[in-house]
């Protein structure tokens, strides 16, 4: 039987995931949405400039300020904006194919890397568990029941000036006497801060009755702006036993940090309580997915390190972002201490503390802290070049003497934003790419196998470095507008090239890359080959210099190293010096939650980075400008691409 529903409240049905919530009169379609957990693309935040929201109303009515981004043959069909789009009534609501958030991510590590990793580390858990059998009390020994814990510890253990939370007070008396005065003791450890003299104490956190020593477990989470994943950890054996990865449920109101932040101060609309919970939303769905992967129980869970991006971290923790966004952009805090996360909405129990990693500014968060303990750059020698290429571009130089680092601002187009088919790299993204220079018919790959409905960032690489190399387009971006195939044509933004026709896709359109999407991508390759140039220039060094480059992120992990090159996004070394390493965001957090020694190497790295801002910096610009070029203007920085051009092209000059 229906609900019966008061005047002001209204019921929507999002169709195909058969999905209802009921809401007030007068809520944003987007925002039901998001309640409702349908994954549903929101490029700009829900400003109404991308339409990448769009959905059709098949029954019920809603107020819609017309944009731009919707056609009128669209408009006709009851096609609107969810973002700029108010619940009148009941309503039926179609999510149109290329709107849809694909829940199938793909995580595409390199099966084989060159081993980079921290040296010598020693297997020593910050969060230990330690079983007593305890004496009873008697009229004779009469102590507390916490300075029977602590004395226990200390004459068996060898633990002395232990810190206690206050929570463990309220359950202590009826723990000890429940199981005959036999009991687990937890402790944790945070990490040696600059200004301390010694090791900090450890902090009793949970007493548990019985001996619970081999139920020892912790998490490890990447925050990132796009996916979020988590590895559940055996801290006895140290081992992963379970995996999960999923978009941040953020993404709906904005695919980059800036068009969150911007979310957040919109007038009357509580942004930064929304992405709070959307970023809790998704971690509690990862911690759910592990514990139905593991079979374990959550109780068990005692811990959680955790690596983001200095924005991504400061929403969860309900800090608001604004002033990273505004010159002299300044976050909240580098350090901050580690909270109980069940105040935050996660769900495990309350004995359990989130340590977030130490950012170094605004735009270079935990999340680079992380990579370079994974990578273990702050202990070689070699000059080494760290990127994590997405949407914020972070790169690392440097070595175990000094490390110097900066963000690069490139924009979502890595991440298939503000491209007209861009998509993340899911079932349907085309991700390679291989072109007939006789026919210029393409030959392209999708991830899954299956009829594609879009284009990844790294597919976008390899299309536009094939089109270059054959002379489709020229080394300013443009199409050569001469060639006689019905795959280069004039479209309504401009000339394209058609990817794959309409019969052929799953969204029943043609899929093409445009002169506007090639723009979006020179400006993305552009600002990270900048960044690297001036970082380099800023130490008097070369990009010939770096004895490796170490590429880090899903994104790196599925990147074709010479169709970046070709495009000017890497630098034109010998081949042998580049390494993959995959998620090192998370590699590094699972290497914390494994050794106190590297818990505080995070902060000894946070300090020794020093970060370099390059929005107002001119050099950049002037790089910047330089490298807005195909491969770019200078070509003598990139002597295997120009010889490979001139040999290879056949159209064009």
């Amino acid at each position: 039987m229906l609900e019966i529903l008061g005047n002001n409240k209204c019921r929507v049905r999002f169709i195909p995931d058969n999905v209802e919530v009921v809401v007030d009169k007068g809520t944003n379609l987007l925002d039901a949405a998001v309640a409702g957990g349908v994954r549903l693309n929101a490029s700009c935040g829900g400003f109404g400039v991308c339409g990448t929201c769009k959905v059709r109303i098949e029954s019920g009515l809603v107020e819609s300020i017309r944009s731009q981004v919707i056609s009128e043959e669209e408009y006709a069909r009851n096609i609107r904006q969810a973002c700029q789009s108010t619940i009148l009534s009941d309503l039926t609501v179609s999510i149109l194919e290329d709107s849809r958030l694909d829940k199938a991510i793909q995580i595409r590590e390199r099966e084989k890397h060159s081993g980079v990793s921290p040296a010598g580390w020693k297997f020593d858990p910050p969060l230990k568990k330690y079983y007593l059998e305890l004496p009873s009390p008697t009229l004779q020994d009469n102590i507390s029941d916490l300075s029977r814990i602590t004395r226990g510890l200390r004459q068996k253990y060898n633990l002395h000036d232990l810190d206690v939370d206050f929570d463990i007070l309220k359950s202590l008396p009826w723990v000890l006497r429940e199981n005959d005065w036999k009991v687990t003791v937890t402790t944790l450890r945070e990490p040696i801060k600059p200004e301390m003299k010694n090791t900090p104490n450890p902090r009793i956190i949970r007493v548990e009755p019985g001996d619970t020593r081999e139920k020892n477990y912790a998490l490890a989470i990447d925050l990132g702006t796009t996916t979020i994943c988590g590895q559940l950890l055996d801290l006895n054996r140290g081992t992963v036993i379970a995996q999960s990865i999923s978009f941040n449920k953020q993404i709906s109101y904005g695919v980059d940090v800036i068009a969150r932040i911007a979310f957040i101060q919109k007038p009357g609309i509580s942004g930064l309580k929304k992405l709070q919970a959307a970023a809790v939303s998704s971690i509690n769905e990862i911690i759910d997915e592990l514990i139905n992967q593991s079979h374990i129980a959550r109780k068990d869970i005692s811990h959680i390190t955790l690596a983001g991006n200095t924005t991504m971290t400061q929403i969860l923790l309900g800090l608001d972002p604004k002033y990273i966004r505004l010159s002299p952009y300044v976050p909240v805090a580098k350090y901050i201490p580690p909270v109980k996360a069940y105040t935050l909405g996660i769900r495990v129990t309350e004995h359990v503390y989130l340590y977030t990693f130490p950012s170094i500014s605004s735009y270079i968060g935990g999340d680079i802290v992380s990579g370079i303990i994974a990578a273990g750059v702050y202990q070689t020698d070699k000059l080494t070049f760290f990127m994590d290429i997405g949407t914020n571009g972070e790169i690392v130089i440097g070595n175990s003497e000094w490390l110097i680092t900066a963000s690069c601002s490139a924009g979502p187009a890595f991440e298939g934003g503000g491209i007209k088919y861009g998509m993340v790299a899911i079932n349907g993204a085309i991700q390679d790419f291989e072109i007939n220079p006789e026919t210029l018919e393409p030959e392209i790959s999708v991830i899954g196998g299956v009829k594609p409905k879009g284009i990844c960032g790294s597919g976008l690489i390899n299309v536009i470095a094939g089109l270059l190399e054959i002379g489709i387009i020229g080394q300013n971006g443009k199409f050569n507008t001469g060639l006689h195939s019905p795959r280069v044509r004039e479209g309504p933004d401009g000339y394209e090239y058609v990817l794959a026709w309409a019969p052929e896709t799953q969204i029943g359109q043609d899929i093409v890359l445009t002169e506007a999407d090639i723009d979006n991508l020179v400006r993305s390759k552009a600002a990270m080959y900048a960044g690297c140039h001036t970082l380099s220039k800023y130490v008097n060094i070369t990009c010939s210099d770096f004895d490796q480059v170490i590429l880090a992120g899903n994104f790196g992990s599925s990147l074709n190293v010479e169709k970046a090159i070709t495009i000017g996004l890497l630098p034109d070394i010998p081949r042998e010096r580049f390494t993959f390493i995959g998620n090192s965001s998370l590699s590094g957090a699972r290497l914390v939650s494994f050794s106190s020694e590297l818990l505080d190497a995070s902060i000894k790295i946070a300090q020794m980075m020093t970060n370099i801002e390059l929005s107002e910096n001119t050099y950049f610009n002037d790089s910047y400008i330089a490298a807005l070029f195909l491969p770019h203007t200078d070509e003598s920085a990139f002597p295997s691409v120009m010889e490979r051009l001139r040999k290879n092209r056949t159209y064009g000059r």
